[in-house]
């Protein structure tokens, strides 16, 4: 990075830090030290293989926390970019600013309205008509929480880096057990046993293709239920009820989007990463898509799955409606009725079938 960029760098990680000294409690104790070896890794520069020295993590641990609590109380920093400052928040500015030289940023609220901060080398630039398209590369500075795709206010972030980490977790998760699963389905599509690093690669481009799908869609679901949405979403406590909201969102938002394309195309191997990823709450939710799913396995035929799509569209988008009316009506239970309602009405075979 540039010498002049120094300060901008130094801004951004500061920021991280704030965010992680504020937030990162918020995870179990297992996510936690999970999540901390791994930012250990990134910020260390190791590589996947090499094993981490459990004295080396635990040192860095202790000193990253009592850092954590000299910082917790300051504010986010401005950015300093060719003299101007820019607030945080302001990626429209701060991408205009950055763009030419070859960096991509962000600055928003996930989970828990945390908010998450990235810089990184661009690596595409993608305008259409509704949206545009940043994916990003070595990543120079991040915090603890690296979701590796977002969309905001009608951009897409793709993280590449942060893309690959998960992928990678997610391969030594399934290493674990070797289970026979659709993780496992979706491994047989690369060559880790001779070349992992290329294997890496050429599946963090399939799913980054999957991945921009489910992007596309999420605009498309926020377009359709509005910023009313939102606000429902940041209204309720950490709990099942926000968790299973932001399962129906993804399900409508594929349903869209990531679904019928990936059955258009044909791609086996991306099909069967997509249902590996799927969450415990996602599969709760709609156990009729993992039994068509399951059907594919079995008979080597999608019929079931491509039926359910359309129906799904139809079942979630209606499904969300009915939350969004729950919260205009601003009952004092709401988080206990919106859970109520979702759990009535998980998508099954027979209601796919009715």
């Amino acid at each position: 990075m540039q010498d002049n960029l120094q300060p901008l760098l130094t801004a951004v990680q500061r920021n991280c830090h704030i965010s992680d000294a504020l937030y990162a409690g918020d995870y179990s104790l297992c996510v936690y030290l999970l999540k901390m070896r791994e930012y250990f890794r990134w910020e260390k520069g190791y590589a996947f293989g090499i094993k981490l020295s459990e004295g080396e993590v635990g040192d860095w641990l202790k000193q990253r926390e009592l850092f954590w609590q000299s910082i917790e109380e300051e504010p986010f920093a401005e950015l300093p970019i060719d003299g101007d400052c820019f607030d945080p928040f302001d990626n429209a500015a701060v991408n205009a600013a950055l763009n030419p030289y070859g960096l991509v940023y962000s600055g928003g609220l996930g989970n828990n309205a945390a908010p998450h901060f990235f810089l990184a080398k661009l690596g595409q630039k993608e305008t259409q008509s509704e949206f545009t398209v940043l994916v990003s590369e070595q990543e120079y500075a991040r915090d603890l929480t690296a979701p590796p795709a977002m969309a905001l206010d009608g951009t897409i972030y793709i993280r590449r880096e942060s893309l690959r980490r998960m992928i990678w977790e997610k391969i030594e998760e399934w290493q674990w057990n070797r289970l026979e699963n659709a993780m496992s389905r979706a491994l047989r599509g690369f060559d880790f046993d001779d070349d992992s690093e290329a294997a890496l690669e050429a599946m963090t481009d399939m799913v980054l293709d999957t991945v921009l799908l489910h992007e596309k869609g999420e605009l498309a679901a926020g377009k359709r239920l509005g910023p009313q949405w939102e606000q429902m979403l940041a209204s309720l406590p950490r709990s099942k009820a926000e968790f299973m909201l932001r399962a129906l969102r993804d399900h409508l938002a594929d349903s869209v989007t990531t679904l019928p394309r990936l059955l258009s195309e044909a791609s086996e191997v991306a099909m069967h990463f997509y249902f590996a990823n799927l969450t415990s709450m996602h599969k709760y939710l709609f156990p009729a898509l993992m039994q068509a799913y399951e059907t594919w396995v079995a008979c080597g035929s999608r019929e079931a799955i491509e039926k359910l799509v359309p129906e799904s569209e139809a079942h979630w988008g209606a499904l969300a409606e009915r939350a969004l009316e729950l919260y205009r009506q601003q009952p004092g239970d709401f988080a206990t009725r919106l859970q109520d309602l979702l759990e009535n009405n998980k998508l099954q075979v027979s209601n796919a079938n009715s």
